[in-house]
C-alpha cells in the first residue's frame, strides 16, 4: 500500500520543495486540465531555480598565470631627473608669468576692487526706490543721476575758487615779495641764500615758474601724464560703478554658485553677509562725511567766509573719506584759512573742530558703524596703515572694508573650525 507521501503527483511534489513555496496545493485555472498546469508549473519553477543558481554561484578563480597589476604609487623617484627638471622651471615660469600679469594689471584690479565696494554701498540705496514699487533699471538710473549731480556741484565749487586764488597770488606776489625784502630777518637771510631774487624772478615769468616747478618739459609731460590718469581713472571707476551696480543680482548668483552644491547654502549665507558689511561701511561712511560736511559748510557760512564755504566744504568731503588721518587733513585746511581772517577766529576754528573730531571718532562713527561693520578700532587702524603702505591712498580707503570681510570669515569660519578639534 502506498504511502500518502508517495500518491501527490509528481509537479506537485517539485512545487513543495521549492524554497519559498506555499503549502496550499496549485489549483488549475478554468478550462486547463491538470495535466497542463502541471507541466507549466514545472517549467516555471525550474527556471526559477536555474536563475536562483547562476546569481549564487560563485566567480570564478582567475586563470593560471594571470594576476592583477599592482597600482604604484606617483613618486618623484620613479622619474626620469631631466622630466624633473622641465616639469619644475616649467612651472615656475608660468607661477611668474602670473604674478607678472597681476602685478601689471594691478591699477585695473584696484579700481575694479574700489569700483565694487562704492557699487554695494550705492545698492541700499536703490534698494530704498526698489522697495516703493520702481523697476531696479529705473531705482539704478536716479540714484546714478543724484550722484553725477553732486560730483558736478562739487566740481563747479572748487574749480572758480582755486582759479580765483591762483589768480590773486600772481596779482599780489609783487607787494609780498616787497614785504619780505621790508622785513629785517628775512632781509639778513635773503643775503645768504638769495631766496627772495629768485622768487621774484619766477613770479614775474609765469612760464618759468610753471616749468621750474614742473621740472622742465620732461616734468610737464609728466605732470599732464598724470593728470590724464587720473580723469581716465576716475572716468572707468565711474563706469565701472554703474556697470557692477545694474548686474550686482546676476553678480551674486555668480558668485554664489561657484561653491559647490552640498556648502551653496553656507557659502550664499557668508558672500551676503561680507556684501552686506562692505555695503554697509561705505553707506555709513557717506552718511558720516555728510554730517561733517554740513557742519563745516555751516560754521563757514556764519562766520563770514562765504566765498570760500562751498570750497572748503568739498574739500572736507573728500578728506573725510580717508580713514585716520583724512579729518586732520581737512581741520588743518578750515583752521589755515581762518587764521588767515583773523588769528583768534584760526584758534577757535581749530579747537571747535578738534572737539567736533572726538565727538565723531566716539559718538557718530560708532553709532552708524556698529551695526553693519562690527570691526575692532585696533584693526581699523592696522588695516589703513597697511593699505596705505601697499597701495597707497587708495589701498588706505579699501582697507577698512577688507578688513570687515575678514573678521566675518575669522567669526564664521576659522573658530567653528577651531572649536570642532
Amino acid at each position: 500500500m502506498m504511502s500518502d507521501e508517495s500518491a501527490v503527483p509528481p509537479a506537485q511534489a517539485v512545487a513543495n520543495s521549492a524554497p519559498g513555496a506555499s503549502a496550499v496545493p496549485a489549483v488549475a485555472p478554468a478550462g486547463v486540465s491538470a495535466a497542463d498546469g502541471a507541466k507549466e508549473t514545472a517549467t516555471n519553477t525550474g527556471a526559477w531555480m536555474r536563475r536562483w543558481r547562476r546569481i549564487t554561484q560563485p566567480t570564478p578563480p582567475d586563470p593560471e598565470g594571470r594576476k592583477p597589476a599592482k597600482q604604484e604609487g606617483i613618486s618623484l623617484l620613479n622619474r626620469n631627473p631631466f622630466q624633473i627638471g622641465f616639469y619644475m622651471a616649467f612651472g615656475a615660469i608660468i607661477a611668474w608669468g602670473l604674478v607678472n600679469a597681476l602685478m601689471q594689471i594691478q591699477g585695473v584690479l584696484v579700481l575694479m576692487a574700489l569700483a565694487f565696494m562704492i557699487a554695494l554701498g550705492m545698492n541700499r540705496l536703490v534698494e530704498v526706490f526698489h522697495r516703493r514699487g520702481l523697476r531696479r533699471g529705473l531705482c539704478v538710473l536716479i540714484v546714478v543721476a543724484i550722484v553725477l549731480v553732486v560730483l558736478a556741484l562739487a566740481v563747479w565749487a572748487v574749480v572758480p575758487t582755486v582759479s580765483e586764488q591762483i589768480t590773486l597770488l600772481f596779482n599780489n606776489a609783487p607787494s609780498f615779495i616787497t614785504n619780505l625784502r621790508n622785513n629785517p630777518q628775512i632781509a639778513d637771510l635773503d643775503d645768504q641764500f638769495k631766496f627772495v631774487d629768485s622768487l621774484a624772478t619766477f613770479f614775474a615769468d609765469p612760464e618759468k615758474l610753471i616749468s621750474t616747478l614742473s621740472g622742465g618739459l620732461a616734468g610737464a609731460g609728466a605732470a599732464v601724464a598724470a593728470v590724464a590718469s587720473t580723469v581716465f581713472n576716475l572716468i572707468i571707476t565711474i563706469v565701472l560703478t554703474i556697470y557692477f551696480l545694474i548686474a550686482l543680482p546676476s553678480l551674486k548668483e555668480v558668485i554664489y554658485r561657484l561653491a559647490p552644491a552640498s556648502k551653496r547654502s553656507r557659502v550664499r549665507y557668508l558672500a551676503s553677509e561680507m556684501m552686506n558689511r562692505v555695503g554697509g561701511y561705505i553707506s555709513g561712511l557717506v552718511l558720516q562725511v555728510l554730517i561733517a560736511t554740513t557742519v563745516v559748510f555751516g560754521y563757514l557760512w556764519i562766520i563770514d567766509l562765504g566765498k570760500y564755504s562751498y570750497a572748503l566744504a568739498v574739500m572736507t568731503a573728500l578728506a573725510w573719506f580717508i580713514p585716520i588721518v583724512g579729518s586732520t587733513i581737512a581741520i588743518i585746511a578750515i583752521s589755515v584759512v581762518a587764521f588767515s581772517s583773523s588769528p583768534v577766529l584760526g584758534l577757535v576754528t581749530l579747537c571747535l573742530f578738534l572737539v567736533y573730531q572726538e565727538f565723531d571718532a566716539y559718538f557718530i562713527s560708532p553709532r552708524i558703524m556698529s551695526k553693519s561693520v562690527k570691526v575692532p578700532g585696533i584693526m581699523v587702524i592696522l588695516g589703513a596703515i597697511s593699505g596705505a603702505y601697499l597701495l597707497g591712498m587708495m589701498g588706505a580707503i579699501l582697507a577698512v572694508p577688507t578688513v570687515a570681510a575678514l573678521m566675518l570669515l575669522y567669526q564664521e569660519v576659522l573658530i567653528p573650525h577651531l572649536d570642532r578639534k
